[in-house]
């Protein structure tokens, strides 16, 4: 007994890889054993390895059995030692499981799809963010980096958490940042100085140029002021968090109902929303495309961030232009084609 409790203990040291070799060669062994003590019960070399593992699995068919003394002895081995092996295997997996479930809740494995959001610093409008881009990307993948040692929405399998420095190359490359569609960089609101704030999201925004360019970035900036500091740095989209608020605000106070449609446009939870659409070639003109998109139920708001157009209907329709529409999910999807 004493040797067994020694035998067991060695193996559960060993690596998987090498845990998994020995199965499987004793496995084979036991399989050619038993063929070898009784050729007239089996017959076949893989009617013997089916006998091996039916009996190591104690699932006991009863279709072969041992009818020699000395194959029922080797029966009573393969008790003691296949079933013990067996098990150890299962217990290896079941703590391979759980292991994997601890690094995701701690944010140290690597994620490595292609065409995920990652949010960078968590907060409450981080996580207003998640329930965004899953109410208009429901397959979309997640990836939120932060220095907090807990995933924060351990119970969503499409949200990955990666903890560490987000300025790091080391945690960026964890998250894949080669292969994100886009990245989107929340002030840090746990450091009180808004100067500070700014200042780690440029750091970060540096980190994210030298890694990956390609990747559209947008940055929560605290100060207006500060955004100059980012002229030499390749960032998409800006978005001043206090400004966006206070207009709002006053909006709200000076012209009732103005925030509701904002906040609709905002949302695509509920309403008519912004979508870009594609180029029809038959429009020539942001009159046809106005008038076109009219008759389909939408309207024609803007050629990238230009909401003029509406006053430039006779003016030719640019190479490159790219026109956004308000309209419900239904009509927009009809318009793509």
């Amino acid at each position: 007994m004493h040797f067994i409790i020694r035998i067991s203990t060695k193996m559960m040291r060993l690596r998987k890889r090498a845990i998994g070799l020995i199965i499987l060669l004793f496995i084979v062994m036991s399989a050619s054993i038993a063929y070898v003590l009784e050729p007239n019960t089996f017959d076949n070399w893989f009617n013997a390895l089916y006998w091996v593992m039916t009996t190591m699995a104690t699932v006991g068919y009863g279709d072969y059995f041992a009818k020699t003394a000395i194959g029922k002895a080797f029966t009573m081995f393969l008790y003691i030692f296949g079933i013990g092996l067996l098990s150890l295997v299962i217990g290896k997996v079941i703590d391979s499981i759980g292991e994997l479930q601890r690094r995701r809740g701690a944010g140290t494995l690597s994620f490595r799809g292609r065409d995920h959001v990652i949010l960078i610093n968590w907060s409450k409008k981080a996580q207003a963010a998640v329930d965004e881009i899953l109410c208009y990307s429901p397959k979309c993948h997640i990836i939120i980096i932060d220095e907090m040692g807990n995933h924060p929405l351990e119970h969503m399998e499409q949200v990955h958490f990666i903890s560490g420095d987000p300025s790091s190359d080391e945690i960026l490359l964890k998250a894949n940042i080669t292969g994100a569609k886009a990245a989107i960089v929340f002030g840090d609101t746990r450091i009180d100085e808004a100067s500070l704030i700014d200042g780690k999201s440029l750091l970060i925004a540096s980190s994210i140029e030298r890694i990956a360019a390609q990747v559209h970035t947008t940055v929560e900036i605290m100060q207006e002021k500060n955004i100059q500091n980012f002229r030499y740095v390749h960032v998409n989209e800006f978005v001043l968090s206090h400004d966006a608020i206070s207009r709002l605000a006053v909006r709200s106070a000076l012209q009732e109902g103005n925030s509701e449609v904002i906040t609709q446009l905002l949302s695509r939870q509920y309403g008519d929303d912004i979508y870009e659409i594609p180029l029809n070639r038959m429009w020539k003109t942001y009159g046809e495309a106005f008038q076109d998109l009219l008759r389909q139920g939408a309207t024609l708001l803007s050629d990238r961030s230009d909401l003029s157009i509406n006053r430039k209907l006779d003016q030719p329709i640019p190479e490159g232009a790219r026109l956004y529409i308000v309209s419900d999910e239904e009509t927009y999807k009809r318009i793509k084609g």
